[in-house]
């Protein structure tokens, strides 16, 4: 009896690993065709910025540490049509996250910030930054997909 729950609790696994790799790839192609096309995106620092590139983004990164956030949202409103928010999904992440988003508001840009929702709902258990996300993809690649 153990054997075949635990052959269960392993297919389950699969299946959903599997699944959260599908949709990872289908939000991380949504971010590089979004970049590709001249999107801005906000990342909290060069490591982040380096996994990114690995991933295929090629597009204008915004260092989110490196000023206050309403002079980065005043300049990434006034430079960039489309803005991506994607700090990290931690508490300090969260709360960049928000500020930013609502400067950002103020002067008149409408930031997207479902992308980082949709990846932190898929990857929150297993990695809390975006400089790790480049592995964690080639880890799922390499436990389920081709």
């Amino acid at each position: 009896m153990k054997g075949v729950a635990r052959s269960r609790e392993q297919r389950e696994s699969r299946e959903k690993g599997t699944y959260d790799l599908e949709a990872l790839e289908e939000l991380l192609a949504a971010l590089v065709e979004a970049s590709g096309q001249g999107a801005a995106t906000i990342v909290e620092g060069r490591r982040d910025l380096l996994a990114l590139r690995a991933l295929g983004l090629a597009g204008p990164v915004i260092f989110a540490s490196r000023r206050s956030a309403l002079d980065l949202a005043e300049d990434a409103a006034r430079s960039h049509r489309e803005i991506i928010l994607l700090t990290d999904w931690d508490r300090k992440g969260d709360e960049m996250a928000r500020i930013i988003g609502r400067h950002l508001r103020s002067a008149g840009a409408r930031p997207d910030g479902e992308i980082r929702s949709r990846i932190k709902k898929l990857v929150r258990k297993e990695i809390k930054d975006v400089e790790s996300l480049y592995h964690y993809m080639e880890r799922m690649r390499y436990l389920y997909g081709p």
